[in-house]
């Protein structure tokens, strides 16, 4: 397995280099970063300045399996489900129609179809991108036959409000898509995005978000924004909340710390698919954890077909692997008997203690047993008096 990292640029200093590229470092499995080979790949962006050209497609590709897929045991997974008859909404910067990974499987609303920014193309990409049709090892979707329904939650350049995100989730559901994937976490919008959120529960679909953005903005000083408590949709009752962490196991210093995640997925240096062409990105965020947790609920929803959306919700984490939070297994969750309820802690019977012996019956044993015992005493001593009296005559014994 190969290991690629990029380190997490913060959103304002993304906005400034839209031709980053991003050296990516091949590592073995477990061990340390080697320096035998390297792959460069552009970085993918959240938004754009209004003077920024839109991405374009990538020159260069990653010719190995990404580590994010290998630590799912992804094409394991893919034998007992591909995410056939399911569709997935990708609620985001829009899901290009030129990505041949995607090719005959992306229907749009409202021009949807474009994708300036390049994030929404490379989320679907996590989701139901189809493995190279010539062999390659390079990235691919979870959910590689499931049908992608582009819907915009920002506008062109990546700009977002929570309306505009709310309206995009409700689009979503009455479409009939399973599962509504949002790339955006917001420190605001608590009201119009829980409604959005309940509105689609009561269609059966299955909401998936990152817990937290995937960078924190500075301020006018330079100093990064501390992150707030929570972010919505992630926080809305229902909402299949996810973080990040990378091939190490850990996540980014620099990456937003919030609790109250659901699963944990792949975050960090994950490589996916861009607008156009077979060309690849790289990216890091809680958006793109999201999109994985997004494509292992498609596969559940194909294999499992009667389960709701709450049902689905549960299998992937009470067959996550064992870890605070949760670890996304898309294998496990295919597989496993879960219970219809979660288990309760045991509680020991209360012990019975018998009552007290009433006093009558005590009283006459004892009774019973002195006088026995005076019989005893009585016999013996009759033993031994008798004899002598006899043989004395019956005399007193100083005559």
């Amino acid at each position: 397995m190969c290991a690629m990292r990029a380190a997490r640029t913060p959103r304002p200093l993304a906005a400034t280099a839209a031709s980053a590229v991003v050296a990516v470092l091949l590592v073995a499995a477990g061990a340390a970063p080697a320096a035998a080979e390297s792959v460069e790949l552009p970085a993918v962006r959240v938004s754009l300045a209004a003077d920024e050209p839109c991405a374009t497609a990538s020159t260069r590709q990653a010719d190995t399996e990404p580590w994010a897929l290998t630590s799912l045991g992804a094409s394991r997974a893919r034998t007992l489900s591909e995410g056939a008859r399911t569709t997935v909404a990708v609620v985001d910067t829009g899901v290009s129609d030129s990505a041949p990974a995607l090719s005959g499987r992306v229907s749009a609303l409202a021009g949807a179809d474009s994708d300036c920014v390049g994030h929404g193309t490379f989320a679907a990409g996590l989701i139901a991108a189809a493995p190279d049709a010539g062999g390659g090892a390079g990235p691919s979707g979870l959910a590689p036959r499931a049908r992608i329904l582009a819907v915009r939650g920002t506008d062109e350049r990546g700009g977002v409000t929570a309306q505009r995100l709310a309206d995009a989730i409700r689009s979503a559901a009455d479409e009939g898509a399973s599962v509504i994937y949002v790339g955006r976490a917001l420190a605001d919008g608590k009201a119009v995005l829980s409604a959005a959120v309940a509105y689609a529960g009561k269609k059966d679909a299955l909401v998936v978000a990152p817990l937290a953005p995937d960078a924190l903005p500075k301020d006018r000083s330079g100093k990064v924004v501390r992150a707030e408590p929570w972010y919505w949709p992630a926080a809305a009752p229902g909402v299949l909340a996810v973080t990040d962490f990378g091939p190490d196991g850990t996540r980014p210093d620099n990456a937003p710390v919030v609790s109250g995640a659901d699963l944990a997925a792949p975050g960090d240096a994950v490589v996916g698919i861009g607008p156009a062409g077979k060309g690849h990105y790289i990216g890091s965020g809680a958006s793109l954890a999201a999109a994985l947790v997004a494509g292992a609920a498609a596969q559940v929803r194909a294999r499992y077909p009667d389960l709701s959306a709450a049902e689905v919700s549960q299998r992937l984490t009470r067959a996550a692997y064992p870890a605070s939070p949760p670890r996304l297994d898309p294998y496990a969750a295919l597989t496993t008997v879960v219970p219809e309820a979660a288990g309760t802690t045991p509680r020991a019977e209360a012990a019975v203690v018998a009552p007290d012996a009433p006093p009558e019956p005590r009283t006459r044993a004892l009774i019973i047993t002195a006088a026995s015992a005076g019989v005893v005493v009585l016999v013996a001593a009759a033993a031994v008096v008798i004899p002598r009296g006899r043989a004395r005559g019956w005399r007193a014994a100083d005559s």
